[in-house]
């Protein structure tokens, strides 16, 4: 799965820290995340949303736009 939290984050100019202790998990799972190694639960996936005021499904997306 893609996803825009590094481009998110970056724009905010936030370190991956930073985003970590916003949303309660390791610098090292968002690094993860954000290097398309792991895909986040449903609950950390809705606190990145909120925190980034996006949809879910406008952060985080398959492969295959438009599909």
């Amino acid at each position: 799965m893609r996803n825009d939290v590094e481009v998110l984050r970056q724009a905010r100019n936030w370190s991956q820290e930073t985003l970590a202790k916003s949303v309660g998990v390791s610098r090292q799972t968002i690094n993860a995340i954000e290097a398309g190694r792991f895909n986040p639960s449903l609950p950390l996936a809705l606190r990145l949303a909120r925190l980034f005021q996006k949809p879910v499904e406008a952060m985080f997306f398959d492969g295959h736009p438009g599909k």
